[in-house]
């Protein structure tokens, strides 16, 4: 940790010079939000808590103080020379602590940071960074579990939470547990399953992975093959942008290779053997998942849409190759109506392209609880594990990753990727956990789990979330399913600690009042100055 500490200083220092004055605008600019802020949050809280001693209203108050130090260490560290700032993401977070009273980021609007180009990696979670160098962490003393009862107890025994609920409060920079209740009691988790896939597919493939889509010529047949590496982010909108992969621009280089051959009319097939087992989420079709397949395009949807529910066409693969075979017409190459097929090892690989790194898969896959991606990933991993790309054997991948982390898995149980289905279950502890390994120094590959965490009150799916409370300072992963709410993440207390939290219910009745019950207690976590 020394070490650490020691290399990340010198450049925090010469990142703080660079955007004092920044800062000092963005400080000027956002004070008089903060003190409406703080004024509108206090009675809030009364009323939530139903307490009214002067000391206890203090405890809950959301302060400008507090939210002021968020963004100075947003300001300070947002340069910070790091593997995913190619995307702008640090930039995005300086400039959001100017336009603070905006309803989306820099990045991120209302529409959960997507746009018809493709949505992009979230903005870097600059307060969590403080986890990497020690920083604020080592100011003043975590948390005390009396304190934290006190202030949690009331919140979480809502009942609009339902008839069961578990949570977990744990400081990241130790790793110590500050709060538990039924921490080893696993429950339905949910999207918060996403947490655990992210850091499954990190810690087998590697931040800097990609997955690719080639094509290959048959030397015998002519028979050109169109071959699914599991990407689903790969593109075949005209605007494609956003870094994601583009099926126009595959079928342009195919079509040079071709014609540098002198072929002008091919055999076109698709193969999408990489995985395999049915297609089919065990919940049936369903307008939240595309069939999973190797091959497909912008997710199989039958819209512009890039997030969100919408109904998707029946056979990804095929779909995507007849595409790509209009694509090569408009290239001046001929095809046959494409067919399944599987590339040999005599296959010439013709052209390629690859999706952005895993890093930016995972971001966007926790901003917007994508589940495409999150099941692309499950069987990603399991390829790299050597279990057979299926959902059962996506979960038993993420299970032997999370292992061989020496994560708590009691209890644990993995059926897909993306939490959708309602066999998963999974503890408070170990969603803690994971979280906090994935700010573990030694771990940097994980750090995507943490930054690609949708920002309360401004990007994905807590943008319409936290609006009257800690809008930028939770960073939360939310999980529903009808009788499931659950929520974690990362929250910047009231003494600058980054905290990780983990709220798990079941048997809910009212999805929107136990949303709001979840979102008032991480709102407490993070107004708590309980050291």
């Amino acid at each position: 940790m020394t070490r650490i500490a020691n290399a990340v200083r010198p450049r925090l220092a010469r990142a703080a010079d660079a955007v004092r004055p920044g800062l000092t605008r963005a400080t000027d600019t956002v004070r008089p939000y903060l003190a409406r802020t703080a004024a509108a949050v206090k009675p809030q809280v009364t009323r939530f808590t139903g307490m009214t001693r002067p000391e206890t209203v203090k405890t809950w108050q959301y302060s400008a103080g507090a939210a002021t130090a968020g963004l100075a260490l947003a300001a300070t560290v947002v340069t910070a020379a790091g593997p995913w700032d190619s995307s702008g993401q640090r930039t995005a977070e300086r400039d959001r602590a100017v336009a603070l009273e905006r309803t989306g980021g820099t990045d991120h609007a209302g529409d959960s940071g997507t746009t018809a180009a493709g949505p992009r990696p979230a903005p870097s979670a600059a307060s969590v960074l403080t986890a990497l160098g020690g920083g604020a962490n080592t100011v003043k003393s975590a948390p005390t579990g009396k304190a934290l009862a006190a202030v949690l107890g009331p919140l979480l025994g809502n009942t609009a939470l339902g008839a069961r609920h578990t949570a977990v409060v744990v400081d990241v920079a130790s790793g110590r547990r500050l709060y538990g209740a039924g921490a080893g009691t696993a429950l339905i988790p949910a999207s918060t399953t996403k947490i655990a896939t992210a850091v499954a597919a990190l810690s087998a493939l590697g931040a800097d992975h990609r997955l690719t889509t080639r094509t290959a010529l048959e030397p015998d047949t002519q028979e050109l093959v169109l071959v699914g590496g599991g990407d689903p982010t790969l593109t075949a909108r005209e605007d494609g942008g956003g870094g994601w992969a583009s099926l126009r621009e595959l079928a342009h280089e195919t079509a040079a290779a071709l014609k540098k051959r002198g072929i002008a009319a091919v055999t076109l097939s698709y193969d999408k053997t990489l995985y395999a087992g049915s297609e089919i989420h065990p919940i049936g079709v369903n307008d939240n998942l595309a069939p999973v397949s190797a091959l497909m395009a912008d997710e199989a949807r039958t819209d512009d849409s890039a997030s969100g529910p919408v109904a998707r066409v029946s056979d990804p693969a095929a779909d995507a190759s007849r595409t790509f075979a209009r694509f090569l017409a408009d290239d001046g190459i001929r095809t046959t109506s494409p067919g399944p097929s599987k590339a040999t090892g005599r296959a010439e690989n013709l052209a390629q392209v690859s999706s952005p790194p895993l890093s930016a898969l995972v971001e966007r896959m926790l901003t917007n609880s994508d589940n495409d991606i999150a099941e692309a990933l499950a069987r990603q991993t399991a390829v790299a594990d050597r279990q057979r790309a299926d959902f059962e054997g996506g979960g038993t991948a993420i299970r032997d990753r999370l292992r061989k982390l020496g994560l708590p898995l009691a209890g644990a149980q993995f059926h897909d990727g993306s939490g959708l289905d309602r066999a998963d279950r999974l503890t408070a502890n170990l969603l803690t956990a994971l979280l906090v390994k994935a700010g573990d120094p030694d771990r940097p590959e994980l750090r995507p789990v943490l930054t690609g965490l949708p920002v309360a009150g401004f990007t994905g799916t807590l943008t319409s979330r936290y609006t009257d409370g800690a809008a930028g300072v939770v960073r939360a992963k939310t999980g529903t399913l009808t009788g499931v709410n659950t929520l974690a993440g990362t929250v910047v207390d009231q003494d600058g600690r980054l905290l990780a939290f983990a709220f798990l219910t079941a048997d809910t009745t009212d999805p929107g009042a136990a949303q709001s019950a979840l979102d008032r207690t991480a709102s407490a976590l993070a107004a708590c100055g309980c050291g």
